[in-house]
């Protein structure tokens, strides 16, 4: 199992079909008996969806509501600052509500006149080649609960804030929405589990923490920087490296901590040459090669 799993918490269903999440204690809302039934709720939901089916609503709380109106706030305005032209035309594009948690059914309504793209609901952990699989058919996995109240700019694992204002807006480009069906092409093509971690983790340090340089400023474009509201502060104070397919590929990375290694492009036109050229075109025996 890739280390990426640590990120989500169990989700269980015992004989009678009830259907658990198992927080650490660790997590904000380990001691909330209301956040963690909402959790299970949640869970059930995503665990009895069928693809093609309209997404179930989840009934989000007025508490989960203005969790994402703070953060949406928070990140509008560091999204001026720090997030590339591509990503700032999508996000106009999808014009997500920000006063509330939109339902996934809602936003793939929005995605797919746009590009393609649905959203499909997971628990928790989606298997990677499940995952990145379904990207080559223009889905993405996508949870949705929210973070804990209590510590509204923080989470310890991805939630609806991430899949929907990272991830969602980028797909509402055409240009991303390419890139991730590549990468989902990769996942489908390769059969080793050794290839498949290569493609995964060049899609880590591009469509989740790439950065480019645009006007002379270094600016992001990954998900997973522009869903966080402290990282998208301190990404260019990291360890900033050209793309590099080999190391990018082959790079340890500790999920529970920001990233201080990030690969830059010169342009978002050089991601798709290096990255999108790279998962369009490989294959076992060429990731064998590469890695070696």
């Amino acid at each position: 199992m890739f280390e990426e799993a640590q990120y989500f918490a169990p989700v269980t269903r015992d004989e009678h079909g009830a259907v658990t999440v198992e927080l650490a204690r660790t997590h904000p809302g380990f001691a909330d008996p209301v956040y963690r039934e909402r959790r299970n709720q949640i869970a059930h939901l995503a665990l009895n969806h069928r693809r093609g089916e309209p997404i179930q609503q989840a009934r989000y709380t007025a508490e989960e509501h203005e969790v994402w109106r703070l953060v949406s706030a928070e990140l509008k305005a560091k999204h001026e600052v720090y997030a590339c032209a591509e990503y700032l035309d999508a996000k106009d594009r999808l014009d997500l509500p920000a006063d509330r948690v939109p339902q996934l059914e809602a936003v793939s309504r929005l995605l797919e006149p746009l590009t393609g793209f649905r959203y499909l609901p997971a628990a928790g952990l989606v298997p990677l080649r499940d995952f990145y699989g379904s990207l080559a058919d223009s889905y993405f996995h996508s949870t949705q609960y929210i973070r804990h109240h209590s510590v509204p700019f923080y989470t310890p694992e991805p939630d609806v804030i991430h899949e929907v204002i990272g991830h969602g807006n980028a797909l509402a480009s055409d240009r991303f929405a390419a890139l991730y069906r590549a990468a989902g092409g990769a996942a489908r093509r390769v059969e080793t589990t050794e290839a498949l971690e290569f493609v995964s983790k060049v899609f880590w340090f591009t469509l989740e923490f790439g950065v480019l340089y645009e006007d002379g400023e270094l600016r992001a474009y990954g998900a997973g920087i522009l869903s966080s509201y402290g990282e998208i502060e301190e990404f260019r104070h990291m360890h900033i490296h050209p793309l590099d397919l080999k190391i990018m590929g082959s790079t340890h990375y500790d999920i529970t901590k920001y990233q201080d290694h990030l690969f830059a492009a010169d342009s978002l036109a050089q991601v798709e040459d290096v990255a999108g050229a790279f998962w369009d075109t490989c294959t076992d025996e060429s990731i064998a090669a590469l890695s070696r």
